[in-house]
């Protein structure tokens, strides 16, 4: 073979080997994408489970208007006589003033614009009606006859565990705002505590409180002074299983810090409960079992429930003689609760919880983490990054100081280690269950106090900073 054909050989031969290489390392990237591309059935259907569950938190009564309409007749008091009611009815401004929120994205552009332009009668209960209307009330709807009257009302999940923010703060002027990133109306943030809502207020506006007075055995006026003593971003959720109203004396540190105080809780953030054991203050249960509790015990849909501690007399006495433990044996198909629990659970538990709201010391912040983890001991219970305890994380109240009174409402008469990342979502109302600590320079001096840490002023500012600093 002369040279020249040689070379020319040669170089054929590379070109085939690169063109081979080529196809090669294509097919390899096309393998490669179509696997990146090839959905994983796991994540196909918690991604679908999870938008189920937006749907059901945002917009599900379970069937509860049978009892906030068709039993307290809510929605007569909502619209008021002049609309076909009772009472004067609800307006925009009192709507606002007790907490609920507006969903500026379920809003046409040309009324926003007019209630921008204050073109709209914020006095009028003819606008809520068209605000609920329009599903733009956060976490309450409401149904209507063919006239246009309001026939029933039902509550969400997101009545109390969503709130907005505050993209359209000019508009709540005078309303119950103190948070800076949340507001009246404006878009949903889901799994906020809404710490301006005022449950109790709103409860006893209904025209029919009777069913409530016979399981207190009491009247309807002793029932309102109940419901109004909660006030902001509180609800009671052991008072129709067990009548305790109010907290004879409260304790902490072993002073008396009041007596006859509400029995109501604080309305407690629903997000960062990824890997969480227990839910509530008191540690009723899981995510899914509170979720039953309350869908079926507290906004009173229809489903089936069953919890048999509920049948311990003493501690429960309502509940054990309405047989609230076991309640009926219903068709699958009228049960509106069961099926939705898992898919409810799941976008609970994928609510990302937001970034600390409010700015604080970074060097400070490094400061107290070692605090944190160190000389005063947080850590030992809130682990980072649950920040509970993983496990059984409840606790006797004589191990944090305070008295019994809350734990004394659940099954195991503990109090539970909440979890407290993103701390500046819910400074409203106070820390602890009750809201006793009206800050956290007052939580901090509790802890030095009833755990004998002897921290400096500078170290419990230290330790504050870090506690802004804290996400999920």
């Amino acid at each position: 073979m002369s040279q020249p054909r040689f070379r020319l050989h040669v170089i054929v031969m590379i070109a085939v080997l690169l063109l081979a290489c080529i196809i090669a390392v294509s097919r390899s990237a096309r393998a490669g994408a179509d696997n990146n591309t090839r959905h994983n059935p796991v994540v196909d259907n918690a991604t679908q489970k999870v938008l189920q569950g937006e749907q059901i938190f945002r917009f599900d009564t379970f069937g509860d208007e049978a009892f906030w309409g068709d039993t307290l007749k809510l929605h007569q008091a909502i619209e008021g006589a002049k609309l076909g009611g009772v009472g004067p009815g609800v307006s925009p401004k009192t709507a606002l003033a007790v907490g609920l929120k507006v969903d500026v994205d379920a809003l046409p552009p040309n009324l926003l614009q007019q209630i921008e332009k204050g073109k709209v009668n914020l006095d009028d209960p003819a606008v809520t009606l068209t605000l609920l209307k329009l599903n733009a009330v956060v976490g309450l709807t409401g149904s209507f006859n063919p006239s246009g009257t309001l026939k029933s009302v039902g509550i969400q999940c997101a009545l109390c565990h969503s709130t907005v923010d505050n993209s359209i703060p000019a508009l709540c002027a005078g309303q119950i705002t103190p948070n800076p990133a949340t507001g009246c109306i404006g878009h949903r943030l889901d799994g906020w505590a809404n710490r301006d809502l005022n449950v109790g207020a709103i409860v006893a506006v209904a025209p029919d409180l009777s069913v409530i007075a016979n399981l207190l055995s009491t009247d309807q006026a002793t029932v309102r002074k109940v419901l109004n003593s909660w006030g902001p971003g509180k609800f009671d959720a052991e008072l129709l299983l067990d009548g305790r109203a109010f907290n004879p004396q409260q304790v902490t540190d072993g002073v008396v810090t009041g007596t006859n105080v509400s029995g109501a809780s604080l309305i407690p953030p629903p997000f960062g409960l990824g890997g969480v054991n227990l839910h509530t203050w008191i540690g009723w249960g899981s995510v899914p079992h509170w979720n039953a509790f309350v869908a079926n015990l507290e906004m009173h849909g229809k489903g089936r429930f069953f919890d048999p501690r509920l049948n311990n007399a003493a501690q429960f006495p309502i509940a054990a003689a309405n047989g609230f433990a076991d309640l009926p044996h219903i068709n699958p198909d009228d049960d509106l609760i069961t099926s939705k629990l898992a898919a409810l659970q799941l976008y609970q538990l994928s609510i990302p919880a937001p970034n600390p709201t409010v700015p604080f010391d970074k060097a400070a912040a490094a400061r107290g983490d070692e605090l944190f983890s160190g000389k005063a001991g947080c850590n030992n219970c809130h682990a980072e990054p649950l920040w509970t305890e993983p496990g059984w994380n409840l606790h006797q109240p004589a191990d944090v100081c305070i008295d019994s009174f809350q734990a004394n409402r659940g099954p195991d008469m503990r109090y539970r280690t909440s979890p407290i990342g993103a701390l500046s979502t819910h400074f409203t109302g106070g820390f602890y269950h009750d809201g006793r600590f009206a800050d956290l320079n007052a939580v901090v001096n509790h802890y030095d106090k009833c755990m004998n840490l002897g921290l400096s002023g500078s170290e419990k500012g230290d330790l504050i900073q870090y506690l802004l600093s804290l996400k999920f």
